[in-house]
């Protein structure tokens, strides 16, 4: 007799260890903590003949934007493709979702998770593919109402409901609800205090707001539970390097990069790009950042068979390269990166290329040699469509700040002090935006 899930969800395999196995790797995806590819393997040798653990390690795969994994998420979709008359109609539903993501048509994947959730609402894992795909597309509205719509139907004994209200506070942050988000974030640590995207979702509140100093102390007072032993800790410790930044502490910034995102470190795609993020901004405010633009470059392979898949990604690789002075490999990369995305990236880093990164790369371009002005035209249009690109409004802020540097050095400052002003709504007093004001009023 096929067995429910934890949530009542129908499946297709009669075996507990493998609906064990496959739910033990669903909280890992939900938690960070630990990866769940032994935990699908398992739950794959218990029950062959199942099709959803093959569809989630693909899945994911597929869901760290990795180009280099893409091949091993292909076979195992292959080996799936067979097993999908023997699923549930919930778990076809899957299958198609992933291959979509798989094929770059992220939208397609998002539209068929919501389908799941529309008829399955306590489909964890529907839920946390789907939220990450809105946060790829930077659809702050879908991150904020996928949650509301289900969480009615997450009662306060699930054991996943912590997360499931982690994501909730992001998706209110992202759609600037700054107060609903930290208090749902703060309610589900209250719950478990094992939640690093709520950590994460009040850390994003605090830098929104410019709470820099708080903010510090939030990391720090949280850092047994996001610190060591969680897939999420360097992305954290971007967050905490952040309120280093805004408080013009260099040292400690680079001592959180040292601690959570030196190359060495470095195992994806993901932990390389919060590296460039941080470096860049330290670059930008004129920090000696050393040789690490180098070791992070030495560990990340640029060519064309990583390139397109994810222009968010192919754009922190860009702010590697200039930041390491690679200036001819910056101009080929910018050539390989757009060219892939537009051929072979999927439909939807293809928009997004033709619409955003093309403007973008070329600008930084100009901005790498010197053509600030050049570099200016290119980019200060684009923050009204930024969130094409992907990411939080904190990731992208790297794009105003690059405009205040170029605004700094050419002849666009009231351009620049214009974006200034936008910023001291919610960052008035800290000192970086003090540090641009000066270096804007030369």
């Amino acid at each position: 007799m096929s067995l429910r899930d934890a949530q009542g969800n129908a499946t297709s395999t009669s075996q507990p260890a493998a609906l064990a196995a496959s739910e033990q790797a669903l909280w890992r995806m939900m938690s960070f903590y630990g990866t769940p590819a032994d935990d699908l393997d398992a739950a794959i040798a218990a029950d062959p003949d199942w099709l959803l653990p093959r569809t989630m390690k693909a899945g994911f795969l597929v869901s760290l934007t990795e180009p280099s994994l893409a091949g091993e998420a292909a076979a195992l979709l292959e080996a799936a493709a067979p097993l999908a008359k023997h699923g549930t109609l919930r778990e076809r539903y899957h299958f198609l979702a992933v291959r979509q993501a798989a094929g770059g048509d992220w939208l397609g994947a998002s539209a068929a998770w919501g389908a799941i959730l529309d008829a399955h609402p306590r489909d964890a894992l529907a839920l946390q593919w789907a939220l990450l795909f809105d946060f790829y597309r930077g659809d702050a509205i879908a991150l904020r109402q996928r949650v509301a719509r289900v969480l009615p139907a997450w009662t306060a004994d699930d054991a996943l409901r912590p997360y499931v209200l982690g994501h909730h506070a992001f998706g209110l942050e992202e759609s600037l609800r700054f107060n609903e988000a930290e208090a749902v974030g703060r309610e589900a640590l209250a719950a478990s205090p094992r939640v690093p995207w709520a950590i994460h979702a009040v850390a994003h509140v605090m830098e929104m707001q410019g709470r820099h100093e708080e903010g510090a102390r939030w990391m720090n007072e949280w850092r047994p539970h996001w610190g060591e032993g969680n897939g999420f800790a360097g992305h954290l410790g971007w967050h905490e390097a952040l309120f280093a930044l805004e408080s013009l502490e260099h040292a400690r910034a680079l001592a959180v990069f040292d601690a959570y995102l030196r190359a060495e470190a470095n195992e994806i795609t993901l932990q390389r790009v919060d590296a460039a993020s941080l470096l860049w901004r330290l670059q930008l405010q004129g920090a000696d950042v050393g040789d690490r633009w180098q070791r992070l470059l030495a560990g990340w392979p640029l060519d064309a068979s990583v390139a397109g898949s994810s222009v968010f990604n192919d754009v922190h690789a860009l702010f590697a390269l200039i930041g390491a002075g690679e200036l001819g490999r910056a101009d080929a990369w910018v050539r390989t990166s757009l060219t892939s995305a537009a051929y072979g990236g999927g439909v939807w880093n293809s928009q997004v290329s033709r619409d955003l990164a093309i403007p973008l790369m070329r600008g930084l371009l100009d901005f790498a040699h010197g053509r600030c002005d050049a570099a200016g035209e290119a980019i200060f249009p684009l923050p009204a469509i930024a969130a094409r690109l992907g990411g939080s409004h904190a990731q992208r802020d790297v794009i105003d700040q690059t405009l205040l540097a170029i605004a700094a050095r050419g002849g666009m400052k009231q351009a620049g002090r214009a974006l200034l002003d936008e910023r001291r709504l919610t960052k008035a007093r800290t000192p970086l935006t003090e540090w641009w004001s000066r270096a804007l009023a030369t």
